[in-house]
């Protein structure tokens, strides 16, 4: 399975080094490809192209927005959701819009809307946030301790 997160805005200090913290980690468990558009005309793009390329083919993928209002997961919940999305065998593309959220264009392509909790929070915490509950689940479905 491949994951990728799209996510607009560049990430600047402190959340650099906590991003490529929680992808080193990531990598032996779930590697993360992280790409980073410039703007919500960027995300558009890059967005429609991928379904545009991918079509309704059965391995065309997970869309998945992170938005207020999703479904927000306990640690154990995140690690069933991940697993269920292994077996599929799918892509799983994880969507974080810039400092205004994520524009309408592309949520209603989502096939999941996820929440990372009711508080509002920086997008580029929310990429920090993401990568770790990866890193957890991950942690739990090889059966391992995922306290840091």
């Amino acid at each position: 399975m491949k994951v990728e997160l799209i996510t607009v805005g560049k990430a600047r200090s402190p959340f650099v080094e906590a991003g490529t913290h929680y992808l080193k980690m990531l990598k032996p468990l779930t590697p993360v490809e992280v790409t980073e558009v410039r703007d919500d005309a960027a995300l558009i793009r890059t967005v429609q192209t991928a379904r545009a390329s991918g079509g309704n083919r059965p391995d065309a993928g997970t869309l998945v927005t992170l938005e207020a209002g999703g479904r927000e997961m306990t640690s154990e919940r995140w690690a069933e959701w991940l697993g269920q999305r292994r077996q599929e065998g799918k892509r799983l593309t994880f969507l974080i819009g810039g400092p205004e959220g994520l524009p309408g264009e592309v949520t209603i392509l989502a096939d999941q809307r996820l929440s990372l909790g009711p508080q509002t929070m920086a997008h580029q915490l929310a990429r920090i946030v993401l990568l770790e509950q990866l890193f957890r689940a991950s942690k739990i479905l090889a059966g391992q301790k995922y306290h840091l």
